[in-house]
């Protein structure tokens, strides 16, 4: 419908004024709701509000920034024993990724848009970009190592460096590479998250984690308990089902790759595979202790790795 913003004849100023006014008026519930965000729009929310939906907090002071990412069926306490030796000299950005238990909103866990280890390379981009961090340490345990480098390919200028922690490209045996498990192994563990996830908790933390220290090990179920059932179903067949042995000679970011002497999750030979594969300059170094978790069982010694890397 056009309207006719002309002054009517033999109107004076007055008269022209309030008719313009009372025109604009009418119009300003559509512009601010035009100026309205869109809550409810999942683009808008990832845009504008993902780093308060992932939890996502900086700490201390420094001029150059550290980034933690957890990994599978944990959240950013696992770090809890790590940050605090650095947050006088750097600043330290922590957070939690959508399938954890930490997060506040259970549908930010999308089963289809998570099914490759592509869509948390982009999350953590847009959560970078969002944060304006660049040329960060990223500090990526277990599959966060992998989502590190897809991450550095895509947008290298985000990424100083990569700390991979207990990171695998792959999971399951070949005839030419060890990755740790049988086709079958996944299966068994598959089924018994979904049949039965209260008593695959408690098994799978006592192989994961020194079984000799106990309060680690309570960490870890704990963490894996605020985990849904479905969600860890989901994110397991993703991870372990994975295969990023291809994108490793395109990784060009400086590498530290830091193993545990024994890690049932991730043998020795990985490591050394992507040592040798990774494009980039590359180090490797090992943690005395055993299991997945050295930021619990072994964190003095950890932290001694990680500040020798930084320099």
């Amino acid at each position: 419908m056009a309207i006719n913003m002309a002054r009517p004849k033999g109107s004076n100023e007055n008269h022209t004024f309030c008719y313009s006014w009372l025109t604009f008026t009418s119009f300003l519930p559509l512009i601010f709701f035009l100026m309205e965000p869109n809550v409810n729009n999942p683009k808008m929310l990832e845009q504008k509000w993902l780093s308060t939906a992932l939890n996502a907090r900086s700490q201390g002071l420094g001029t150059e920034t550290i980034v933690f990412a957890h990994g599978f069926g944990t959240d950013q306490s696992i770090w809890d024993k790590i940050t605090p030796s650095f947050a006088e000299n750097y600043r330290v950005v922590l957070f939690d990724w959508p399938f954890s238990g930490a997060v506040k909103d259970p549908s930010l866990y999308d089963p289809l848009k998570y099914s490759s280890l592509e869509a948390f390379a982009d999350e953590l981009v847009t959560l970078m970009d969002q944060m304006d961090l660049k040329a960060v340490t990223f500090v990526g345990h277990s599959m966060s190592g992998m989502i590190g480098c897809l991450a550095s390919i895509k947008r290298p200028d985000l990424f100083k460096r990569l700390i991979l922690l207990g990171a695998s490209p792959r999971y399951i045996n070949t005839d030419d590479y060890e990755g740790g498990f049988t086709s079958s192994d996944i299966e068994k563990l598959l089924q018994d998250i979904e049949s039965d996830y209260e008593n695959w908790v408690s098994a799978f933390s006592l192989l994961a984690v020194d079984p000799n220290d106990e309060p680690s090990v309570n960490k870890f179920r704990e963490c894996l308990k605020r985990m849904r059932a479905e969600v860890s179903a989901s994110l397991a067949k993703t991870v372990f089902y994975s295969d990023y042995r291809d994108i490793l000679e395109k990784v060009e970011t400086p590498c530290t790759i830091i193993q545990t002497s024994s890690d049932i999750v991730v043998p020795y030979n990985a490591a050394v595979y992507m040592e040798n594969k990774i494009k980039g300059k590359v180090t490797l170094e090992i943690v005395d202790t055993k299991g997945h978790f050295p930021q619990l069982t072994a964190y003095l010694q950890l932290v001694d790795v990680l500040k020798g890397v930084l320099g």
